[in-house]
């Protein structure tokens, strides 16, 4: 069985801008999901997200569009392959115009995480883990 893909649907107030911004922290544009009203933004094979107008994210939903720099609805959380590149990603976020660590930096050693908010205020969490130190940690090791 393939594994399975996630595809986050956000709603952002500035298409291209939110484009540019995704672009910037590594996510390639697929062309043949993309058109004036939407974008797919690749982070990886199995990990799309979908920036919708908010016209357009309103035919999925009846619910009203919160405002993600008032409120929080969703954590996203993606895992990185070092601590630099947890580093590395909320550097490339402030660059590109988001907000880094709208939370606390969690480190404890063996598990490091950090976040950013992309323009329209989405926050995004970043985490390392080195798994044998993290199951030692616990006592399952």
């Amino acid at each position: 069985m393939p594994p399975k893909m996630i595809f986050v649907n956000l709603p952002v107030a500035d298409l291209p801008r939110a484009m540019g911004f995704y672009a910037a922290i590594g996510a390639r544009n697929e062309p043949r999901f993309t058109d004036p009203t939407a974008a797919c933004m690749v982070l990886s094979d199995a990990i799309h997200v979908m920036l919708l107008t908010h016209d357009k994210f309103r035919q999925f939903t009846r619910k009203p569009i919160a405002d993600a720099r008032a409120s929080c609805q969703v954590l996203l959380c993606l895992s990185a392959d070092s601590r630099a590149a947890v580093d590395a990603m909320v550097a490339q976020a402030a660059a590109a115009g988001g907000s880094p660590d709208p939370g606390p930096v969690q480190d404890h050693g063996w598990m490091y995480g950090r976040g950013f908010e992309d323009p329209d205020g989405h926050v995004w969490e970043l985490a390392w883990m080195d798994l044998a130190a993290a199951e030692a940690a616990m006592g399952k090791a």
